[in-house]
């Protein structure tokens, strides 16, 4: 085994790793992805956009199913990584820089997904609402936004955490994630990341502390009903089952919200 080195660093300017580390759901992803477009969208949805596209997975996918994407993230290296894969298959998709918070198309998309989590990367309430406007407005009337992301239950533990192991190739990677601290007051989760990754005889080890915004029903709701131009059509949890669609309640932690913008 080769000398292990530890990193303390944004794990997102590891695309490489982070694309690996989540692999197992893109299919199951783009599926419901395209099962909800047909479901709520009034017309046939071709233009996507993914918001924070980080390395570009379903983007990658949802271009192979012969869709134009388009996506837009902060870091630099992510992109790249996405350019390349691109390249690499002989696919095209738009991809820029810009924030979840301000950012504008030249032309309206389809629908737009945002899974994962990575909306409760906006930190404020109006980060938060500026998101929701920026997505109503690159939105065609009828066009739907696919947003997924935990909300804190009523049984919360601060101690819970997850652990699972993806490989490529000759690369595994394990991801340890564990919540460290929940300020409810000021809606702040304190959570660490660490990345085991070996490749061959090499191995890396990344460690990422990073914020995420907590949210209850009741201050999800309070967010959406500040955005009048999206309507929720439903819910779904991460069974992602087009065909069963649950109640909002405060017991299910991930959600799946299917949202659209009204109609004239």
């Amino acid at each position: 085994m080769g000398k292990s080195r530890i990193v303390v660093a944004n794990w997102f300017d590891y695309p490489q790793y982070y694309d690996i580390a989540f692999q197992a759901h893109t299919r199951r992803e783009a599926d419901f992805i395209e099962a909800a477009s047909r479901k709520y969208c009034p017309f046939t949805a071709r233009r996507f956009l993914e918001p924070a596209c980080g390395s570009g997975r379903l983007i990658i996918e949802l271009a192979a199913r012969g869709y134009e994407v388009t996506g837009f993230d902060l870091s630099e290296p992510a992109l790249s990584y996405l350019r390349r894969r691109l390249a690499r298959r002989l696919l095209h998709a738009e991809t820029f820089e810009a924030e979840m918070s301000n950012f504008c198309l030249g032309r309206p998309v389809d629908a737009t997904y945002c899974t994962v989590n990575t909306f409760r990367h906006l930190l404020t309430e109006q980060a938060a609402r500026g998101h929701l406007k920026c997505v109503a407005a690159s939105l065609r009337p009828g066009g739907i936004y696919l947003l997924g992301l935990h909300l804190l239950p009523s049984h919360a533990d601060p101690e819970d955490n997850a652990r699972w192991t993806e490989c490529r190739g000759e690369t595994k990677v394990t991801v340890t994630l564990r919540m460290l601290r929940i300020d409810l007051r000021h809606r702040i989760e304190n959570l660490r990341v660490c990345l085991l990754v070996h490749r061959g005889s090499k191995e890396l080890r990344l460690r990422h502390e990073f914020q995420l915004r907590t949210y209850t029903v009741r201050q999800f709701r309070r967010l959406l009903g500040s955005v009048p131009s999206l309507e929720m059509c439903n819910i779904y949890d991460s069974r992602y089952d087009i065909e069963q669609p649950f109640a909002l309640n405060d017991r299910i932690a991930y959600c799946l919200f299917v949202l659209r913008r009204r109609l004239p």
